[in-house]
C-alpha cells in the first residue's frame, strides 16, 4: 500500500470522472505536484454505472461550449494515453409527441444556429430510418442531433487518470478523507490539509469531487454544497433486432425515456417526473464502491410503460441487468463548480444532475483553469457555488427538492417554469398583504417575489398566457400613474471604514468618490473587463456605503469584494444587511406626489434630483429614500426597516388610491426594464462581456483617469475594436407584429443568417409587442445606420418574424 505524502500543491477528494478530469487538467496547465485521494477504487462511486451519454448542445452557449470541449477531448484521449475511453459520435435523435415539444425543438434547433452547432428537424419517417427500432405513427416530428456521442464511463476515468499521471500526478486508492485543518488568516479562513484514515498531507488547494459525498465533507468545515442523491434506475435488455454499435442515441422526453445500444440490446433509462429521493447525504453508506440499490420495478413501470409504447419489441425481449444507482442532484438542476465563499482554498466540483460524463471534460478544464488563475476564465455564472447560500444547505429541504429537480431534465423549460417543493423558504414583511391581493409568486435566492397580481396561476405555454393581461395593467399603471412593487429581496451590503472608499474606488468601475447622498450605477468587473456584479452604490456617509445589486448574487458580491478587495490590499467586508430591510418601488409620473402626501420632505427635481439618496420621515417611519429606477419612470426605492415595512405599505397602499396606485410584480418590470433597455447580470451583462460590448461605458470612469480593476483589459478592448473586426454588442429589439410573443433565447438572423440571439425578451404593453435585448454578432462596426439598413428576424418557434433593432431602446430617453 503506497505511503501519502506529506505535502501536495493540490489535493483532489474523489476519484470519478470529475476529479480525475480536474487533475488531468491541472496537469496540461502545468501544475503537477497534484494528489488524488479516492477512498475506494477509481469510478467506484456514480461514475461507473452512469449511461455514459454526450449530447453538446445545451441551453446556453458556454454549456454548449463546456460538452463540445468534453466530446473533442473523449475523442482525442486514447491518442495521448493508449487507453480507449469508448468514445463514439454516434449522434442522437429525439423525438416529440406534442405541438408544445415540436415548439421546444424547433427553439433547440434554432438555438443550435445560434451556437453553430450541426442539427436539423426531420419528419418521423426520417426519424424512424435514423432509429430503426422505435414505433413512429404517434410522433409529429423529431431533431437530428449529428454531434452527439456516446462513451464508457470507467474506461473514460482510467484514461484520464493515466493522463494525470504520466504529467506526475499520484493517485492513490482507499484512502479514506476524514476531515481538514483550517487556519485564521487576515483575509479569512483558510484550508491548510487534509486529514484521512492513513494520515495527514498539507495541501495549499483542496478539491471536494466526492459526488454524493462531497455535501457531508463540506459540512465539516462549513462549507455548503448543496446536493442530494436520488434513486436512478436503467435496464440493459438482451439483443434487439436495430440494434448496432452505431445506433445513435435516442430521447423521447414526451416519455421520459432515452435509449442507447450496448452489447446488442439497449439501455433503456429515464428520469421520472416524482422521483425517489436516497438517504440524507450524512446518512451514506461507507463502504459504498461498485455497489447498486435494490430493484425497484414498481418505480421504474413509469418509466417502462412509455418505453414499451414507443418500441414494441422490447414486450418480448429480456432484461440482462437492472440498475438502481444513487446519482446526486442540486436545487436547481445544474451542477456545482468553483472556490467555497466559506474557506480559501477549497473548491468544489460535484453535483452534476445525471450529466457528469458529458460534463466532466468541460468542467475539469474549466475548475483547473478557476485553479490556477484565481478566479473562472469563462461564463461560469449558472454554476457557479456562490449561486446558494447557507440555507440551501438544509437537508430536509434538499430532499423534498431533489424528488422535483430530477424530472426537470424532460419536462419541457416553459417560460417563468418556477419549482414547486421546499417553498417558501424567505417571505417578505408584505407577503401575506400581497398573497391577499392576489398575487403569484416565483422565487429568487430563496425570496417569495410576486411575479404578477390577479391570474390564479401562471398557465404555461409558448404562446400568450392568460396572465399576461394582468402583467399589461400593471405595466400601464406604471408608465401612466404610479405602481408599488416589492423589491425586498434585492441583496443590499455596508461597506463601511477607513478603507471603504480606497476599496470601493477600485472595485467599482465608476466613480464612487461622491458627496454623500449620492448613488452611483457601476459595475463590479473582472480583470477581463468583463462583469462580475451590476449594481448601485451609495454614500451614506464619510466612510460608510450602501451597495445594492441583484438577488441572486448576495454571495458572489459578498466574496467578490472581501478576495479582491484583499487582493488590492485594502481589505474590507460588506456586511448583509438583506433581510433588515424591505424595498418598495413607488414608480410613475404621479409617484412625486403620492408620496408628497406622505412626507415632509422636498420631493421635488431641485429639491431631490435623479441619483440622490437620503433618509426621510415617511408615514410615521424613517425609510431611505434613493431617487433610482429599474423601470424607466420617475420613482423611489424606499429602504424600510422590516418591522416597520407592512405599516408603510399600507400607508402608501391608501394614500395611493386618488393617485391610481397598482401594484406591480416582476413580470411587469421585466417587460418595463426591456422597453427603456435596461441590462441585466447573467443575462446581458457576465463574466466575458465588457461595458463596451455592453453600450454601457457611461456607467465606467474610462473617460477619466481613475484606476480600477479590469481598466486596462477595457482599455485595450475598445482600442481593438477601433481597428475594426468581428465583434459583439449587445441591442434593443422590437417586434413588429403584436401577436408573437418573444420569451428569451430565440434566433436573431440578418437576411437569412444567424447574427446572434436574444437574451432576454417580455410583452411591452407601452410600445404594443414584444420588445427585449439581443447579443449582436457583427463584423464591423454597429452603428444606428447600419442597424436602420433592416433585414432582421427573429425565429419564434420555427416562424421567423420581422423585428426592428435598434442601440437606443424603444422608449428611451
Amino acid at each position: 500500500m503506497a505511503d501519502l505524502p506529506s505535502r501536495a500543491r493540490v489535493v483532489i477528494v474523489g476519484g470519478g470522472v470529475i476529479g480525475t478530469s480536474v487533475a488531468y487538467h491541472l496537469t496540461r496547465l502545468g501544475w503537477t505536484d497534484v494528489l488524488l485521494l479516492e477512498q475506494g477504487r477509481l469510478s467506484g462511486g456514480t461514475t461507473w454505472h452512469a449511461a455514459g451519454l454526450v449530447g453538446p448542445l445545451r441551453a446556453s452557449e458556454s454549456g454548449t461550449r463546456l460538452v463540445q470541449y468534453s466530446a473533442e477531448l473523449y475523442d482525442s484521449l486514447e491518442a495521448e494515453t493508449g487507453l480507449a475511453t469508448g468514445y463514439r459520435n454516434v449522434g442522437g435523435v429525439i423525438v416529440a409527441r406534442t405541438e408544445d415539444r415540436m415548439v421546444q425543438l424547433r427553439r433547440t434547433a434554432a438555438n443550435a444556429a445560434a451556437y453553430d452547432l450541426p442539427c436539423e428537424l426531420v419528419s418521423p419517417e426520417r426519424a424512424q430510418e435514423l432509429w430503426a427500432p422505435m414505433r413512429v405513427d404517434d410522433l409529429l416530428g423529431a431533431l437530428w442531433l449529428p454531434g452527439d456521442g456516446k462513451v464508457n464511463p470507467t474506461d473514460l476515468t482510467q484514461s484520464l487518470a493515466k493522463g494525470a499521471r504520466q504529467r506526475g500526478a499520484r493517485i492513490v486508492e482507499k484512502v479514506r478523507v476524514t476531515g481538514f485543518d483550517v487556519t485564521e488568516t487576515p483575509a479569512g479562513r483558510r484550508v491548510t490539509a487534509v486529514r484521512t484514515d492513513r494520515g495527514d498531507v498539507e495541501a495549499e488547494v483542496v478539491v471536494n469531487c466526492a459526488g454524493q459525498w462531497a455535501k457531508a465533507l463540506g459540512d465539516l468545515v462549513g462549507v455548503t454544497v448543496p446536493l442530494h442523491s436520488a434513486e436512478h434506475f436503467y435496464v440493459v435488455t438482451e439483443a434487439i433486432e436495430g440494434a448496432h454499435p452505431d445506433l445513435p442515441i435516442m430521447r423521447d422526453p414526451d416519455g421520459w425515456t432515452y435509449f442507447k445500444e450496448e452489447v446488442g440490446g439497449l439501455v433503456v433509462g429515464g428520469f421520472e417526473p416524482e422521483a425517489k429521493p436516497w438517504r440524507s447525504p450524512d446518512d451514506l453508506p461507507y463502504p459504498f464502491e461498485f455497489q447498486l440499490l435494490a430493484e425497484d420495478w414498481d418505480h421504474f413501470s413509469v418509466l417502462m410503460d412509455e418505453a414499451l409504447l414507443r418500441i414494441p419489441a422490447l414486450e418480448h425481449t429480456g432484461i440482462r441487468k437492472f440498475y438502481n444507482g444513487p446519482e446526486s442532484f442540486t436545487p436547481d438542476n445544474q451542477f456545482l463548480l468553483g472556490e467555497a465563499p466559506e474557506l480559501d482554498g477549497f473548491f468544489v466540483g460535484a453535483g452534476f444532475n445525471s450529466v457528469g460524463i458529458a460534463s466532466a471534460g468541460g468542467a475539469g478544464r474549466a475548475l483547473a483553469e478557476w485553479i490556477v488563475a484565481g478566479e473562472p476564465q469563462d461564463d461560469l455564472v449558472g454554476v457557479d457555488v456562490r449561486r446558494f447560500a447557507p440555507f440551501h444547505g438544509d437537508k430536509a429541504w434538499l430532499r423534498s427538492r431533489v424528488a422535483e429537480v430530477l424530472g426537470l431534465h424532460y419536462a419541457i423549460p416553459w417560460p417563468h417554469r418556477e419549482l414547486e417543493s421546499g417553498r417558501p423558504q424567505r417571505v417578505s414583511p408584505l407577503h401575506e398583504r400581497l398573497a391577499a391581493k392576489g398575487a403569484v409568486f416565483g422565487t429568487r435566492m430563496g425570496w417569495e417575489r410576486p411575479l404578477v397580481l390577479g391570474p390564479a396561476e401562471l398557465d404555461h405555454t409558448w404562446g400568450r398566457p392568460d396572465w399576461l393581461a394582468a402583467s399589461a395593467a400593471e405595466q400601464r399603471a406604471c408608465r401612466e400613474a404610479v405602481a408599488i412593487f416589492d423589491q425586498t429581496s434585492f441583496s443590499k451590503y455596508v461597506v463601511a471604514g477607513p478603507q471603504a472608499l480606497a476599496a470601493l474606488q477600485w472595485l467599482c468601475a465608476a466613480d464612487v468618490d461622491v458627496a454623500v447622498g449620492g448613488c452611483v450605477y457601476t459595475p463590479f468587473l473582472n480583470v477581463r473587463g468583463g462583469y462580475e456584479a451590476d449594481l448601485t452604490v451609495t454614500r451614506t456617509g464619510p466612510e460608510e456605503f450602501l451597495l445594492v445589486s441583484s438577488s441572486a448574487t448576495t454571495i458572489r458580491d459578498l466574496d467578490w469584494i472581501r478576495r479582491q478587495s484583499t487582493a488590492a490590499g485594502v481589505g474590507v467586508r460588506g456586511t448583509d444587511v438583506t433581510e433588515a430591510y424591505a424595498v418598495l418601488g413607488v414608480m410613475g409620473p404621479r409617484s412625486r406626489e403620492l408620496l408628497e402626501s406622505l412626507t415632509p420632505a422636498d420631493l421635488s427635481e431641485e429639491g431631490f434630483p435623479f441619483a440622490t439618496s437620503r433618509e426621510v420621515r415617511l408615514a410615521g417611519s424613517t425609510v431611505r429614500a434613493t431617487r433610482m429606477t429599474y423601470v424607466g419612470e420617475l420613482g423611489w426605492e424606499l429602504m424600510v426597516p422590516v418591522a416597520e415595512a407592512a405599516d408603510v405599505y399600507d400607508a402608501i397602499a391608501a394614500a395611493g388610491a386618488s393617485y391610481g396606485l397598482v401594484d406591480g410584480g416582476y413580470s411587469a418590470i421585466e417587460s418595463l426594464r426591456l422597453e427603456k433597455g435596461y441590462r441585466a447580470f447573467g443575462r446581458e451583462l457576465t463574466p466575458v462581456l465588457t461595458p463596451v460590448e455592453a453600450g454601457l461605458v457611461f456607467a465606467t470612469a474610462l473617460a477619466g483617469d481613475k484606476p480600477f480593476l479590469g481598466r486596462a483589459a477595457l482599455e485595450a478592448h475598445r482600442a481593438e475594436l477601433a481597428r475594426g473586426g468581428a465583434r459583439r454588442r449587445v441591442v434593443s429589439i422590437a417586434l413588429a407584429d403584436p401577436e408573437p410573443m418573444l420569451w428569451g433565447g430565440e434566433l436573431l438572423l440578418r437576411d437569412g443568417a444567424p447574427v446572434g440571439q436574444v437574451t432576454s425578451a417580455a410583452w411591452g404593453e407601452t410600445v404594443g409587442a414584444c420588445v427585449g435585448l439581443a447579443l449582436l454578432r457583427h463584423d464591423g462596426p454597429v452603428t444606428a445606420d447600419e442597424l436602420a439598413a433592416g433585414g432582421y428576424q427573429v425565429d419564434v418557434g420555427g416562424d421567423r418574424h420581422d423585428v426592428r433593432v435598434t442601440l437606443r431602446a424603444p422608449l428611451a430617453g
